[in-house]
């Protein structure tokens, strides 16, 4: 899927992993097992670990379409953060890693994500993919793809191109759009009539009859059983690794659960003899 020339912005949006006020649904205020300290240090490792990803991502893009311009931008909020972020990601990327940093405004969730979107159009970006900073095990390959199905579902299309990918609890984990793209995100995340941000999407695509693609979900982390999860996957995908070319690793996120000694437990199994809930009819 060959994609056309054109100026493309990869986005991370995010807020900067502070204690206290980053992934608390993972700590003992909230049901959780993390301190407020570890919960900052998980998110911390995770969003390094994406954007590692973003620039492999970027670098695939480049190569397939040489013509056309791919860059990195991190939205966040609020602006008195930037600072802390912008010193985070220069000590992990040193070399000449190039962000660009945008701070998104509103009175809500989707008016933020929805002025993260207008910010960069405006600057004459005609695609936008955006992921979130808790999606470690998201893979380079999966960004560009996301690049490659916009490109070719605008084709002749009225109204832009929409591609999405959901994560848990029927939210979503990307989502990317062209600028023609009739989309403001208002309702899709603050619904007061309990719609889910995967169902409002797809209704106002239908609505307006937007060319759509989605993708394979992606998960996120927000709660103590999303993290168990999290680390039995990344330890299989490490294992893994050893016998199957080409699998990303969030060598960062491995590095953390293995220093916080964390391992997964599930509830033993009661002995139980299935036969016992078949209705014997002979």
């Amino acid at each position: 899927m060959k994609m056309k020339a054109s100026k493309n912005a990869l986005s991370l949006f995010t807020k900067s992993p502070r204690a206290g006020t980053t992934k608390t649904r993972l700590t003992g205020k909230y049901g959780g097992s993390l301190s407020e300290q570890e919960a900052a240090d998980f998110y911390r490792v995770t969003l390094l670990d994406v954007a590692g990803a973003a620039f492999r991502a970027l670098e695939l893009c480049r190569q397939e379409a040489p013509d056309s311009g791919y860059d990195f931008f991190i939205s966040s909020t609020p602006e008195s953060e930037q600072p802390e972020l912008e010193a985070l990601f220069a000590a992990e990327f040193p070399g000449g890693k190039d962000i660009s940093y945008i701070v998104d405004r509103g009175q809500n969730f989707d008016e933020h994500f929805h002025d993260h979107y207008r910010q960069l159009f405006d600057r004459g970006y005609h695609a936008v993919v955006c992921i979130g900073g808790d999606l470690p095990t998201i893979a380079p390959e999966f960004i560009q793809r996301a690049f490659q199905w916009l490109a070719y579902l605008e084709k002749g299309s009225a109204n832009g191109a929409l591609v999405l990918a959901p994560c848990q609890a029927a939210g979503v984990s990307l989502v990317g759009l062209t600028a023609a793209t009739p989309v403001d995100f208002a309702g899709v995340f603050y619904n007061t009539q309990g719609v889910a941000a995967l169902e409002a999407l797809t209704g106002i695509a239908a609505a307006r009859r937007i060319p759509t693609a989605l993708l394979e979900a992606q998960f996120d982390v927000d709660t103590m059983e999303d993290l168990a999860h999290l680390i039995a996957v990344i330890g299989a995908m490490a294992h893994a690794g050893d016998f199957q070319p080409g699998v990303w690793l969030p060598q960062r996120t491995l590095a953390w659960v293995a220093e916080a000694g964390l391992v997964v437990r599930t509830p033993p199994n009661e002995e139980h003899d299935p036969r016992g809930d078949i209705d014997d009819q002979g």
